[in-house]
């Protein structure tokens, strides 16, 4: 049996017959949307046509209510752009709650990679960059020294660099910002700088939280290569 849905574009309805779908089981790593399927580079194949189809137009299906569809209008809107960018700017921050726990935390180690690749690429070999990294500090008592997601050093002068990358809004973003005030003046006492890299819909929810952060940091930038552009050259002239 062939599937179909019809697509009200317009004053015009299209066909749009579907390649793979429906299968069973469909979930974000049959989608390879998931951490590990973000890593690796894919051709586009049937399935993402059929989803990429439906999340354009599945609103305008006489099923949508029913099938919790609506919200996947976003083709309506092409050609009207300052409806558009409304509308990207208001669901960036509408975030599935399937996106969490061990898979939150993919991609967070798929953001940190994606730096350490960049400010690898961007630094001459005299800065030592160190992924998950300590710098020992006076005032910190705990075993190896404070933690940070990235540690970049030339000679005897480090930089402490935090990724916070959330897709949802969790503990995690209260816990770094109530560390920042402290964590940014024993950096300074030592002689070292904190960085943060913030990203994601969880921190926007959390506007305080990042604000604090934000005020407690020696360079912030988000989460995009202009951004690690500002990150590096701050780095070049910090040590």
């Amino acid at each position: 049996m062939i599937a179909i849905f019809l697509i009200l574009y317009g004053e015009q309805t299209y066909r749009y017959e579907f390649k793979a779908l429906p299968i069973k089981g469909l979930d974000n790593e049959k989608l390879c949307i998931d951490g590990k399927g973000l890593i690796i580079e894919k051709e586009l194949d049937n399935l993402t046509c059929d989803m990429i189809a439906l999340l354009l137009f599945a609103s305008t299906s006489d099923y949508a209510e029913h099938a919790g569809l609506s919200v996947c209008e976003i083709g309506t809107l092409l050609g009207n752009e300052d409806d558009l960018m409304k509308y990207v700017r208001q669901r960036y921050i509408t975030v599935s709650r399937i996106t969490g726990g061990a898979t939150a935390n993919s991609l967070g180690q798929l953001a940190q990679s994606e730096i350490v690749t960049f400010l690898a690429n961007s630094l001459s070999s005299e800065y030592k960059i160190t992924r998950n990294g300590y710098i020992a500090i006076d005032g910190y008592d705990k075993k190896g020294g404070m933690p940070f997601d990235l540690v970049v050093e030339k000679g005897k002068k480090k930089i402490g660099i935090e990724v916070t990358f959330q897709v949802t809004t969790n503990s995690t973003i209260e816990r770094k910002a109530g560390q920042a005030a402290d964590r940014q003046t024993l950096m300074h006492k030592n002689g070292y700088q904190i960085a943060y890299v913030i990203d994601g819909a969880g921190n926007f929810q959390r506007s305080s939280a990042i604000s604090t952060i934000c005020n407690h940091s020696d360079c912030t930038v988000a989460y995009t290569v202009a951004e690690f552009d500002i990150l590096s050259e701050w780095i070049k002239t910090v040590l």
